[in-house]
């Protein structure tokens, strides 16, 4: 330290009595019972809380997620949630589809569910490391059994935690299953008509299938049938062929893949021309970064209207329930909605 204190009792001047003025820089001079310069006071350290507090912040200022995040640090078994600027793929292999497929694929599975109408194939994305599972509602309702399958191989028995048919959701949740690598649920509203994104799904029952292409417009009104009327649905098109998630749907006036009923409900979707073929519906639609903006839920594929199978296939015209749709939904479908 360089400060000195007077503690004498008296102030001395040593420029008394002289000419020039004293160059001094404590002076005026303190009281005699306190020193020039008091020390400050030592800040005590908040520990856990103020760490928490800092993160909150920071996560704040770099947007999505905030909440998130502290429940990551807390430990609980959270989503992992971000901006769309989150690079979830390296750095080497940013803003490649074989990057995105590569650090995204492990968080995809495919789904079986059976049920009295028949059996269906779909996808599912992981969201917590439990076993926490994003599909579409018509890829499980009614369902007596459903297995997921994960991109290693490895089978799970699953059940349904919560629905919602007015949004073509469900939450399902592996029995038995840790350490599993959640995917990031990126920020739809982000989303402009022209950017690159990523399917990955399980169409055919061919898991971990790969599809590039662009968004194609945005806020795209899709209606579909709800819950009541899936039943005869299935019996129509999906029972024994494996291809139950060919859901028939409404768009733009028209009808496609089946009669949609009167019972219906209507979202606004992403829409996009990555080749999405039945057993997509639930998979993830993935930005460039690697984040999910989307759960694919209706495709157009001419399988379901024409006898020849040199018909069948992806016509480019696919839609994704907007990934912010779907983290608004999730205290509800945790809590168990049957809506």
């Amino acid at each position: 330290m360089t400060e000195s204190f007077h503690r004498s009792g008296e102030y001395q001047n040593p420029y008394e009595g002289q000419q020039q003025a004293p160059v001094n820089p404590e002076w005026p001079p303190p009281p005699a019972y306190a020193p020039a310069h008091a020390p400050h006071p030592k800040k005590r350290g908040r520990g856990p809380l103020a760490l928490i507090a800092a993160v909150a912040i920071v996560a704040a200022a770099i947007g999505g997620g905030t909440a998130y995040g502290i429940q990551e640090l807390t430990g609980s078994d959270t989503v992992a949630s971000s901006s769309t600027s989150t690079n979830v793929v390296p750095s080497s292999q940013k803003g490649t589809v074989a990057g995105v497929a590569k650090a995204v694929s492990p968080s995809i599975v495919e789904i079986s569910a059976t049920s009295n109408a028949g059996s269906s194939t779909g996808s599912g994305v992981i969201i917590t490391s439990g076993g926490e599972i994003v599909t579409n509602n018509h890829v499980v309702a009614g369902a007596s059994r459903i297995k997921a399958t994960t991109s290693d191989g490895k089978s799970y028995t699953a059940k349904v935690v919560g629905t919602d048919s007015k949004k073509d959701l469900a939450l399902i949740k592996l029995e038995n299953a840790s350490g599993l690598k959640a995917a990031t649920l990126g920020d739809s509203a982000g989303i402009q008509v022209g950017d690159q994104v990523v399917a990955i799904g399980s169409p055919e029952g061919l898991s971990g299938t790969v599809t590039s292409g662009i968004v194609s417009a945005l806020d795209r009104d899709v209606t579909i049938p709800t819950e009541e009327g899936q039943d005869q649905g299935q019996q129509q098109w999906g029972q024994g062929q494996g291809q139950g998630d060919q859901w028939p749907f409404e768009f733009g006036g028209r009808q496609f893949n089946g009669d949609t009923g009167s019972d219906t409900t209507t979202y606004k979707a992403l829409q996009t021309d990555a080749s999405l073929n039945p057993g997509n519906s639930g998979g993830a639609l993935i930005d460039m970064n690697g984040n999910i903006i989307g759960i694919n839920s209706a495709m157009y594929s001419p399988t379901s209207q024409a006898s020849s199978s040199s018909d069948a296939g992806s016509v480019g015209l696919g839609f994704a329930i907007p990934i912010n749709t779907v983290k608004a939904d999730l205290a509800k479908l945790r809590a168990g909605s049957t809506d």
